[in-house]
């Protein structure tokens, strides 16, 4: 089931608490070393997506939970110390990474998150790579030893024409940053993942569409409100995780990245947070809103021609 489809099985109490333990190991971890570049937003998506959600794409071939990761994670890092633009920074960890997908024949949608993560944190010690590696083995060995993925078919998922959408609305996306000169707000990791799902899912409708903006807006907001009044990033952890759990319940979703948003206010750039709201909100919607189009107006051409 896609994460992002409308919640209806009951999900296992027991995997919530396993994959907030995660995530709360991994905050405190990153709060005793006073190491913000240990915290990971897509690793958070990851627990939840992984261990509760039990989405099948993301379970298919769980080797690739730690190497794939582990490889963007790596391309990102190498590419963010060269002395270029931001811009082209992410255009080449863009390329770079589905190259490497290709070579795979294998898509985990965090992976493309956790490419664009260090250029975007602005993440330059090896304590990134180094919590990327452990916590994508860790979530690698919890779906093995607990055999999440029994009775999935193992196979490839890459499909060129989608990821040519998807790369088509991404780079569109970092030409409006350069035109209008917000080149800060280019990419937000979370809503990568999220473009790339719902151009996967089985039905897309503007209803879905507008109520996926509104969640991860809200989640966004709700986390940046937080961090103004409590600064204790354990704390905040604690109140983030049950907060986003009653916000999809609210919307009725299940959607891995709202998990993921609240843990970016740790560590983007302080000068920007308080522009993820708004940032979140408009790139939510152009991106978003050109999957609407596609889905509706040019997905099926190709299957039309065909007939014809």
């Amino acid at each position: 089931m896609n994460p992002m489809s409308q919640a209806k099985t009951t999900l296992s109490s027991q995997s919530y608490v396993m994959a907030f333990l995660f995530i709360l190991l991994m905050v405190v971890a990153a709060y005793g070393l006073n190491d913000r570049e240990i915290i990971l937003p897509e690793m958070v998506a990851m627990a939840v997506g992984l261990w509760v959600y039990r989405d099948k794409q993301w379970l298919n071939q769980p080797d690739k939970i730690f190497i794939l990761p582990s490889l963007t994670a790596v391309i990102g890092f190498c590419i963010n110390l060269m002395p270029i633009s931001y811009l082209l920074k992410l255009v080449l960890v863009l390329c770079t990474m589905l190259l490497v997908m290709r070579m795979f024949n294998y898509i985990l949608p965090p992976a493309l998150a956790t490419g664009f993560l260090p250029i975007v944190t602005q993440a330059y010690e090896l304590s990134f790579l180094i919590s990327i590696f452990a916590t994508s083995f860790i979530l690698m060995l919890g779906v093995v030893l607990f055999k999440l993925n029994q009775g999935i078919v193992r196979k490839g998922n890459f499909d060129r024409r989608k990821i040519g959408v998807y790369a088509s609305i991404t780079l569109l996306g970092f030409a409006l940053a350069a035109i209008f000169k917000v080149e800060a707000i280019a990419l937000i990791p979370p809503i990568t993942v999220v473009v790339y799902e719902s151009l996967n899912m089985m039905m897309y409708s503007l209803k879905m569409c507008l109520k996926q903006i509104a969640v991860l807006t809200l989640s966004i907001s709700i986390a940046v409100l937080m961090q103004l009044w409590i600064y204790d990033w354990i704390l905040l952890t604690l109140i983030y995780m049950p907060l986003m759990f009653l916000l999809l319940k609210l919307f009725d979703m299940r959607i891995p990245a709202v998990y993921a948003f609240p843990f970016l206010v740790f560590v983007f750039p302080q000068d920007s947070v308080m522009a993820l709201p708004v940032a979140s909100c408009l790139m939510a919607s152009f991106s978003l809103g050109c999957v609407y189009v596609y889905r509706l107006y040019f997905q099926n051409i190709g299957v039309k021609q065909s007939y014809t």
